[in-house]
């Protein structure tokens, strides 16, 4: 049975991909992007089973507009894949309020938009599968990225929380958390901030090093068919670590964070006063 798919940032990357795959085996898809152009070559082939709609996720009371489109379109939604966003790369000092701002408009409240959006749809059907795209970097850091690294944590904390309160609605979530790919995230897609401050330079040479292996970026295309399986899967997890650079460290840093909470655990059992 085919399902409705919303894909937002669906313009390229792996939301097009996505986009395309779920088209192939005969899904209807809603493509969000700010460019419709870049969807001409799906609708070209997919017909009425796309439905294109340009939206700024940011902006609450289009977002609000586009899911009355689609749910008049299409008649449901039974999939939100909520993949919208950019990097923003610099020191955290070196960034400015207005870039600050800007990545946390897009992919915190962005994604907040659109997930209040759909979600009385999904209340009104008892049934639905939200995905979140966060990353990796919403469970550990890398210097560099400290707004991205905050917006991804952000994220993860308002998306755990909504599937303990939609979870008795038949409404499930996942969280998405891939390691760098091959896409254009850290490069059209991407912002940079002003590097003035000479202290920081040994941070941004290591930093760019770490880059060169191709073998730290993912395929994009390796994660196609599991995104589709992921949307039939009855119990779906609530998080899916994409790559094997993102396995090895967040569960790197995980272990190293339980190591530390036990070394102090006396402590933190005496701070709470009886």
């Amino acid at each position: 049975m085919s399902k409705t798919i919303l894909i937002t940032g669906a313009s390229r990357g792996f939301g097009k991909l996505w986009a395309e795959a779920f088209l192939k085996r005969g899904d209807k898809v809603a493509a969000t992007a700010r460019n419709l152009s870049d969807l001409d070559d799906l609708v070209s082939t997919y017909g009425s089973n796309i439905l294109p709609v340009k939206l700024d996720v940011t902006k609450r009371e289009a977002v609000n507009e586009a899911i009355t489109t689609i749910t008049n379109y299409f008649g449901s939604i039974d999939v939100l894949i909520n993949n919208a966003g950019y990097g923003l790369f610099g020191t955290v000092e070196e960034t400015t309020e207005e870039q600050a701002r800007a990545q946390m408009e897009t992919n915190f409240f962005g994604l907040l938009w659109v997930t209040q959006a759909v979600l009385p749809v999904m209340r009104a059907q008892k049934s639905g599968h939200i995905i979140q795209v966060s990353s990796f970097l919403g469970l550990t850091t890398l210097p560099m990225l400290g707004l991205y690294n905050a917006s991804k944590f952000a994220v993860e904390g308002l998306s755990e929380t909504i599937a303990t309160e939609v979870a008795h609605l038949g409404i499930k979530v996942t969280l998405i958390e891939p390691n760098g790919y091959a896409t254009d995230w850290a490069g059209a897609s991407a912002t940079q901030t002003h590097d003035g401050i000479e202290d920081y330079t040994i941070i941004r040479e290591a930093f760019a090093t770490s880059g060169e292996n191709p073998d730290t970026w993912g395929k994009p295309e390796a994660t196609v068919d599991i995104m589709v399986s992921l949307t039939d899967n009855p119990n779906p997890p609530q998080r899916l670590l994409f790559g094997k650079i993102a396995y090895q460290s967040v569960k790197q840093a995980y272990t190293e964070k339980l190591t530390a909470i036990e070394a102090w655990k006396e402590v933190s059992i005496a701070a709470h006063g009886h």
